[in-house]
């Protein structure tokens, strides 16, 4: 090619290249775990164990990017989600996620299942820099991006749920006398700390506590030495299998307190049923998430397209489960932030979006419950509504309440 047409044709490129859109010379930027065509998504969860109820979840989930591929994918790249069993068991925990960071090579490490799982490998998650990304378990340690920047939580916490229960008996029965029943870990202790800082200087009207042992067969023990307290009311401070337990022990020696069951085990299909509706009436709780057994979400559009989800891609769900509600509304916040980090998949950029989520609304969440997240805030969802269990399902009443201190 002659000398001129070669400057011209040069200087026709850099002409081009000065006038491409932004977009277009932006770099894709990858980490371990992201290419063109694949972002890889691992996870962990008990599909087995003491707390295998909440298997579902991940079931769930795996759906949900199945449907996501059919689509065309996460800005055109297919989600590999890479689901071990961790047997609600902190030393498999670390052992699982070991495997998914260092053999697998996951992206992230999504959702990962309880408050004892998740405190053993928080540190190694951190230290590898690698997102700890929407844990799935309320304790409140999740949210603290100054000492853990690469872990954040997802459902409200533990505390703030106890706090609303504490201001619902302070107003509702003032000289109430209250037994606690909790697991005997981080996830129980969170609870009871909520507790006692919503009652404050009424902390006395807690007149016993009870814990108990995941690897406990049975909690009527318990059930039995609390009821001799004589209070007038008992929270159920506890997973799917104790909590259906404490359901029907209640029944079986005719104890009748006003009973508060923790937001993690209102599932209709894994435990009011086993237990028995009758057996149930007039539990509180507090939600989160619309329940799929509440005919007044039978035409609303979120949960529209949750049941269309689940009659192609999951069919043998129980849709009475809210931890398949939950998987649901899990993956798809996780699809907004990978959708909102375009063609950056960094780790660095996933925790970056991940905080700067406002006002997101998954098809699940409650009319006004919203996710907002900020650098300084990594509990996406601070807010409840109080419900009574009736007939065969939950019934909501009162407002949407703010679970945070001083609201």
């Amino acid at each position: 090619m002659p000398a001129t047409l070669r400057t011209a044709a040069f200087g026709a490129a850099v002409a081009a290249f000065a006038f491409a859109p932004a977009s277009a010379l932006a770099q894709k930027k990858y980490d371990t775990g992201a290419t063109d065509t694949e972002i890889r998504v691992g996870h962990i969860v008990p599909y087995s164990g003491p707390a295998s109820a909440y298997g579902v979840i991940g079931k769930t989930e795996e759906a949900y990017f199945r449907m996501v591929n059919d689509n065309g994918g996460i800005n055109g790249r297919k989600v590999k989600f890479v689901s071990y069993d961790d047997a609600y068991s902190p030393p498999k925990a670390v052992e699982q996620v070991r495997k998914l960071v260092e053999s697998d090579e996951v992206l992230v490490v999504f959702n990962p299942l309880g408050t004892p799982s998740n405190s053993a490998i928080q540190k190694y998650l951190n230290a590898k820099k690698v997102p700890q990304l929407f844990v799935a378990t309320g304790a409140t340690k999740w949210n603290d991006p100054k000492h853990f920047p690469w872990t954040i939580g997802w459902q409200p916490s533990y505390q703030s749920e106890a706090l609303i229960y504490a201001k619902y008996l302070m107003k509702e029965k003032p000289d109430a006398k209250v037994v606690v029943l909790y697991q005997n870990d981080d996830f129980g202790k969170d609870y009871v700390k909520g507790l006692k800082d919503g009652f404050g200087a009424k902390a006395s009207m807690i007149v016993a506590e009870e814990s108990y042992e995941i690897s406990e067969p049975t909690i009527d023990s318990h059930i039995v030495k609390l009821k001799a307290t004589g209070a007038d009311v008992f929270i159920s401070i506890t997973t799917p299998k104790f909590a259906a337990q404490a359901i029907k022990k209640l029944a079986e020696i005719d104890w009748k307190p006003m009973h508060i069951l923790s937001n993690v085990s209102i599932s209709v299909g894994s435990v009011i049923k086993p237990a028995g509706f009758e057996n149930a009436q007039g539990i509180l709780s507090a939600a989160y998430a619309k329940d799929a057994a509440d005919p007044q979400w039978q035409d609303d559009p979120g949960m529209k397209k949750f049941l269309a989800l689940l009659d192609k891609y999951y069919p043998e769900a129980d849709r009475l489960n809210t931890s398949v509600v939950y998987g649901y509304g899990a993956a798809q916040t996780l699809t907004k932030v990978l959708e909102m980090c375009g063609d950056n998949l960094t780790r660095e950029n996933i925790m970056k979006q991940a905080a700067n989520l406002k006002d997101f609304t998954p098809d699940t969440l409650l009319p006004g419950v919203k996710i907002n997240t900020s650098t300084t805030d990594f509990a996406p969802i601070e807010q409840l509504q109080m419900m009574r269990f009736k007939g065969e399902k939950w019934d909501l009443f009162g407002d949407i309440i703010s679970g945070e201190a001083g609201h």
